[in-house]
């Protein structure tokens, strides 16, 4: 049964890396979020959205809650097309945005920690194909 639940999370995590669903497009163009990311105030998280990495004001708030909207109503989508659970498939989103993540910028550990991409793989949870 883990053999089978494995491989379709590994086919999920192909379609969400091919797609991009992991990042909506309207978020990507976003200057203000373009802007965070590369200041390391939010950075990817494990379960598949996007978190605060200190200080949190009510416009980094705002940007954050507007983004995670959109992530979830993909996921949700996305969950119920490939008959996977919101939470399987927001975490492999999660994967597929922290494997994504560019030197510099923020990332949640497997640990719960706040880590800044190197050059080297980030550290993902076992469970990432």
């Amino acid at each position: 049964m883990t053999a089978i639940r494995n491989s379709v999370l590994a086919g999920m995590a192909a379609m969400v890396v091919a797609t991009g669903f992991a990042t909506p497009a309207a978020a990507q163009r976003d200057p203000a979020y373009a802007a965070a990311r590369a200041n390391g105030t939010v950075g990817e998280q494990t379960d598949g959205y996007l978190g605060i990495v200190g200080a949190e004001t009510p416009q980094l708030r705002d940007l954050v809650n507007n983004i995670n909207i959109r992530r979830r109503a993909v996921y949700t989508r996305q969950a119920r097309e490939h008959n996977a659970t919101l939470n399987e498939y927001a975490t492999t989103a999660g994967c597929a945005a922290i494997a994504r993540t560019s030197p510099g910028e923020k990332y949640q550990a497997p640990d719960g920690s706040w880590k800044t991409r190197t050059a080297q793989p980030p550290e993902r949870l076992s469970i990432c194909p």
